[in-house]
């Protein structure tokens, strides 16, 4: 699975769920529901130096596992949308 990091990539890629395999509506180059999407670049003092791990998560599989954190999400609003 590609990371999404162009909006432009979605014209020629299906994209889904890492977690549950889902395949995310994309109409037009749009993608029509919103996803989680994660990229970490691991460093030293690890046991995947140097290694980059990307996913994307639909909402559904986000609640899911956010709902089992001991200390939850910290959760703010943006007051403008550009």
């Amino acid at each position: 699975m590609k990371w999404l990091k162009d909006v432009h990539d979605l014209k020629h890629k299906d994209m889904y769920c890492n977690v549950c395999g889902k395949k995310l509506k994309i109409e037009h180059g749009i993608l029509k529901e919103d996803v989680f999407s994660a990229k970490k670049e691991w460093g030293y003092f690890s046991h995947k130096d140097l290694q980059i791990h990307t996913f994307n998560m639909c909402e559904r599989c986000y609640n899911r596992m956010v709902s089992e954190f001991v200390i939850p999400v910290d959760i703010s609003l943006k007051r403008e949308v550009m």
